[in-house]
């Protein structure tokens, strides 16, 4: 179950954070205005929130590991939102950070 729900605050985490820059993006770059960046900015509070749920207690390894979180999830992002298509590099460099990711976060520790 601590597994099922670390996956799940990362990928909720992720949607804040990437949801919430995007929306920035979209408020400043695109001009869709001010509502647009003020509800960016909320999801980015929001992001911010979510991490102190993770069941490690570690800062920086949450944020560590939430790094190839962001990677992936960033590609997968501008897959579905802005239909970009990730070349192989893209993928491999996901796929490795997702290793990592695994390596930081559900490695056997001795405590």
């Amino acid at each position: 179950m601590t597994f099922a729900k670390s996956i799940a605050l990362f990928v909720l985490a992720a949607v804040a954070e990437i949801g919430g820059a995007w929306l920035i993006w979209q408020g400043w770059r695109e001009h869709r205005g001010v509502l647009w960046i003020a509800g960016g900015i909320v999801a980015l509070g929001a992001y911010g929130f979510v991490a102190t749920f993770q069941p490690d207690p570690n800062f920086g390894r949450i944020l560590a590991a939430y790094g190839g979180i962001f990677v992936a999830g960033s590609l997968a992002w501008g897959m579905i939102v802005d239909g970009f298509r990730p070349d192989r590099w893209d993928v491999i460099g996901a796929s490795v950070c997702l290793v990592g990711v695994a390596v930081i976060m559900y490695a056997p520790r001795s405590t």
